[in-house]
């Protein structure tokens, strides 16, 4: 096909993003072209706070992309909307990583950081997502990104400051209640990408939906209370139920409307 090197990958790197052109069966020279425009930070210093993840990894290859193309969509989405899309730095981390939320381990799993706009990944999730919850495939680890992504636009449209501020003026059941509220509309806004994506590359293929619907039930606060201490405690939710996780993300897969997800109405 005449592509070379591209980015900084180098050839086994570029090599790597056309396998992964052929497994979302998507144009590699869209991802490649993609994935050369995508912002990504350096790595997280490595030392006794963390280590830093590979950027060569496979897997570090396919968030890159997923970000890249997460770019497109909400840029597209903001400009509808006469506004402009500022998007988000990737770190990818092992561990614990620094980052302006404070010094954060691996345990947390991904995350958003709303002071320093970064989106923070730990490949280890993606095993843990597989091994453990039992939700494998590359759409589940696409969720995860668009997920992260949706706190990223949350933050851009001042959402994240206007919770900050209720919470902090709220008890802390009903501070849990609102972190639900945001985390639901990430995943609504997660749904929101996907169906644009999908409409723009024709990225789903047969299962992907269901990987990614497995994904949200699998980290929804129930079922991982179920599995931790045997027992469902809903006033301590932050992220919300099995059930109500999948029932936003299908709302902004099906709408592919950003009006679909205020979950904050009622």
């Amino acid at each position: 096909m005449g592509i070379g090197p591209v980015g900084g990958l180098g050839l086994i790197g570029t090599l790597v993003v056309l396998g992964i052109a052929w497994i979302m069966g998507a144009d590699p020279r869209q991802l490649l072209q993609l994935l050369s425009e995508t912002q990504v930070s350096e790595p997280a210093a490595s030392g006794p706070q963390g280590q830093a993840a590979d950027p060569q990894d496979p897997q570090a290859q396919f968030v890159s992309v997923v970000l890249a193309d997460t770019e497109d969509t909400w840029s597209q989405l903001f400009a509808a909307q006469g506004r402009r899309y500022e998007p988000p730095h990737l770190v990818l981390f092992t561990d614990a990583v620094q980052s302006a939320c404070g010094l954060t381990s691996a345990a947390v799993g991904p995350f958003y950081c709303p002071p320093d706009r970064k989106v923070y990944i730990d490949l280890a999730f993606y095993h843990e997502l597989e091994r453990r919850f039992g939700a494998p495939g590359d759409f589940a680890q696409a969720y995860v990104v668009a997920h992260e992504v949706g706190h990223h636009v949350q933050n851009l449209l001042g959402i994240s400051e206007q919770l900050s501020q209720a919470q902090s003026r709220a008890s802390e059941a009903g501070a849990n209640a609102l972190s639900v509220r945001l985390e639901l509309q990430a995943d609504c806004l997660a749904g929101v990408w996907a169906n644009h994506a999908n409409e723009r590359r024709q990225l789903l293929e047969a299962g992907d939906v269901e990987e990614g619907l497995n994904a949200a039930a699998a980290i929804g606060d129930d079922t991982i209370q179920r599995r931790s201490q045997g027992r469902v405690t809903p006033e301590s939710w932050t992220h919300g139920s099995s059930q109500q996780r999948v029932s936003w993300f299908k709302r902004g897969l099906t709408s592919g409307q950003m009006e679909s997800c205020d979950t904050f109405k009622g």
